[in-house]
């Protein structure tokens, strides 16, 4: 029975490691995707509507202490999995904490 166990924990962390890793990797295609395509659509600068100065982001709604708490840990089990580098961590958590 601990071998059953062991291979169903060994199963999980697997496959949850491999989703983290495709999630990352279809969010960064996306935004090369989305570059690339603001550059090839991007305004000829002879359009007189290509001056104007672009509509500011909408800022995010605030977060709640028990959110940010939730978003810290599921970041710290990322880099923990070695999804996350310790830069990257580092500059998320300040995202997350408004720093």
């Amino acid at each position: 029975m601990p071998g059953l166990i062991r291979g169903v924990a060994r199963t999980a962390v697997v496959a949850g490691t491999a989703t983290a890793v495709s999630n990352r990797v279809s969010r960064r295609q996306a935004g090369r995707w989305a570059r690339q395509d603001a550059q090839e659509y991007a305004p000829p600068a002879s359009d007189p509507y290509a001056a104007q100065a672009p509509h500011p982001a909408a800022q995010p709604a605030e977060l709640s202490s028990g959110d940010k708490i939730a978003q810290l840990k599921e970041l710290g089990e990322l880099r923990a999995q070695g999804v996350l580098t310790e830069e990257e961590f580092e500059n998320q958590k300040r995202a997350v904490l408004g720093g």
